[in-house]
């Protein structure tokens, strides 16, 4: 079985790391958000990916290809025009075959075993609050009946949260086909969900799956939540001579930390450089130096420096500052 990765959006609320990195290779938990997700896939025996890549794609590639011995196929998503759209340009690869669409920006815990043997199509959704914010599923029950995206007045509180397991593959790829040539958009967008909605009314049948375990990642607020969550679930780090650790945290074999009270709630990526400082619920990228600093709640990307501050950052790639 394949799985579907879109991965091409520019991630603009997670600015500015956006500017210098796609939003799926941003650091949580140790690892890119892809390396989260396509870990969760191949320990169910999915050997093959496709992914629908954008703005720094190359990016993508090489992380991929440098780190996964993985059958892997990557489409250039040229225009922004919807997640239906972002599908519609892989529709080559999956129809005939059962395919798994998990999105870019999403990390799940859950066991998918069960979802695999799944008589119908099947979508993932959540209970939520406010479900003006996501795309949503109204059901009789047992099979859905309606989608719609982003209501203003919604139906039902039963959100899509990204993962979706389609059997009936030749008929997506006809509703996507269709979409497409009817130019079915919604808020100017060719929508997943409405493709899906033109699967219901050649009588298909879709049921929805219940998915607790759902972590966005597309600001900085969530990646930083699900960061905390990721890290609760790890074993800690070893101990250091002149480091406190309070866990959960993270720091790769490869970083160094010196003199320092790091967490809870931190994760330290390959190469970063950390002394005299006191950093609690933040993630530091790749190679970052951070010295004589109290930080909370931050991001530091790659190659980045923070000298001497007491601050909350959101401090993009290749970024210096220093508070002397």
């Amino acid at each position: 079985m394949k799985a579907i990765i879109p991965a091409a959006g520019m991630g603009s609320r997670l600015r500015p790391h956006t500017h210098t990195a796609p939003k799926t290779l941003l650091h949580v938990a140790g690892k890119p958000i892809l390396g989260h997700i396509i870990d969760a896939l191949l320990a169910y025996d999915i050997r093959e990916v496709v992914v629908i890549v954008g703005f720094l794609g190359d990016m993508i590639i090489d992380y991929i290809s440098k780190n996964y011995n993985i059958k892997a196929s990557f489409i250039e998503q040229k225009e922004p025009k919807g997640l239906g759209w972002a599908i519609y340009l892989a529709r080559e690869h999956f129809v005939g075959d059962p395919v798994m669409i998990t999105l870019g920006d999403t990390i799940f815990d859950l066991d998918i075993s069960d979802l695999l043997k799944a008589k119908y199509d099947t979508i993932g959704t959540k209970i939520v609050d406010d479900p003006r914010r996501f795309g949503i599923v109204e059901t009789n029950g047992e099979y859905v009946t309606r989608l719609i995206e982003k209501p203003e007045v919604p139906i039902s509180n039963q959100a899509l949260v990204g993962l979706y397991y389609i059997k009936s593959t030749e008929l997506f790829g006809r509703c996507l086909e269709e979409l497409v040539a009817k130019n079915i958009t919604t808020r100017g967008e060719f929508q997943l969900t409405d493709a899906l909605g033109l699967m219901l009314k050649h009588n298909c049948k879709i049921t929805t799956f219940n998915v607790n375990g759902w972590f966005d990642c597309g600001k900085k607020d969530t990646l930083l939540a699900t960061n905390r969550y990721l890290l609760s679930q790890i074993k800690t780090v070893d101990e250091y001579d002149d480091v406190i650790v309070i866990p959960p945290v993270y720091i790769s074999s490869t970083a160094k930390v010196r003199n320092s009270v790091i967490g809870p709630y931190v994760s330290v990526a390959d190469g970063a450089v950390i002394e005299n400082s006191i950093i609690k619920d933040s993630i530091i990228s790749s190679h970052a130096e951070v010295r004589q600093c109290l930080l909370e709640t931050s991001l530091v990307g790659n190659n980045s420096s923070v000298i001497g501050v007491y601050k909350q950052l959101n401090l993009g790639d290749s970024s210096e500052i220093g508070y002397y």
